[in-house]
């Protein structure tokens, strides 16, 4: 069974399949604890490898090896990979599509944005001819072998995201993304649209979608949901709370006897498992790694 093909019967399942979304190799650690699925998300990873917002500074080479570390990690995961829009050129979006394919990626999202980009729950994004569009989504069709496609479109116009929904569905891609999408009614008039066409919903902490839980969408008919930024923004919060902290302390750190406080011991043990899940026997008894510093 190909990573493609396990993803699309998971997909195909009853109910919403959650990715989370992880932006760097210790995130990716922690939401495999919870989830058995990941988002790579291009917020994220523009944020943690660069120190810069989403409006295209990713260049491809890096996300396709952030991606193959992800899979030395986790063997058994879901990886779907935000590739913004290809890299502005068809013929690199299939080249970084048969790569990412290579190493064990289970789908990608192709947006159909025009530069600058921005993230899809930003003003100001622009979005391509149609036409120009699908043409390069149907380049990338045609290259990958089983990979997930997911086809979205950052419309903001009403009468263009529900065209573009529908144009999008009538493809070969797998799922249909309307990104940005304000309202559950509006969710109700794009599921119409894209027929049974598997759709995926996009949920960001201050973004302009409503929040919903998974038992909601899966009411409204949406097969799968991302979540792009939970582990990053956890970590602005409990980074910024933990160095707030040691400065009021004058630079004693807090002991870590308590529930709430992670040390070196249970930092490395998470960080073991990494190993452990390529050797089933070991990942079951746990490896014995000494804890040093």
């Amino acid at each position: 069974m190909t990573f493609g093909n396990t993803l699309r019967e998971q997909i195909a399942q009853p109910g919403t399949t959650p990715l989370i979304g992880v932006y760097d190799m210790y995130s990716a650690s922690v939401a495999a604890g919870h989830y058995d699925g990941m988002f790579v998300s291009g917020f994220g990873f523009a944020a943690s490898y660069y120190g810069l917002p989403d409006i295209g500074f990713i260049a491809w080479p890096d996300m396709v090896a952030f991606v193959q570390r992800l899979r030395g990690a986790f063997p058994r995961h879901h990886l779907l990979v935000d590739i913004d829009d290809g890299y502005v050129d068809p013929e690199v979006a299939c080249h970084v599509v048969e790569g990412l394919e290579r190493i064990g990626a289970s789908g990608v999202i192709l947006e159909d944005q025009k530069r600058p980009r921005r993230c899809g729950h930003a003003d100001g994004k622009q979005v391509l001819p149609l036409a120009e569009y699908l043409e390069k989504l149907e380049m990338v069709l045609a290259t990958r072998t089983d990979l997930v496609v997911v086809a979205r479109t950052d419309a903001t116009e009403e009468a263009d995201i529900l065209h573009r929904a529908e144009a999008l569905a009538a493809t070969d891609a797998d799922v249909v993304l309307v990104d940005g999408v304000r309202s559950v009614e509006w969710i109700r008039r794009i599921r119409k649209v894209v027929g049974d066409k598997p759709l995926l919903f996009n949920q960001i902490a201050g973004g302009k979608s409503p929040r919903l839980s998974l038992g909601e969408l899966t009411e409204l008919g949406v097969d799968v949901a991302i979540y792009s930024t939970p582990c990053l923004f956890a970590a602005h919060r409990a980074m910024d709370t933990a160095l707030t902290e040691l400065r009021i302390a004058d630079g004693r750190l807090p002991a870590t006897d308590g529930a709430d406080e992670i040390g070196v011991g249970e930092s490395t043990r998470l960080l073991t498992k990494n190993i452990a899940r390529h050797h089933p026997m070991r990942e079951r008894v746990g490896v014995g790694v000494g804890v040093g510093v």
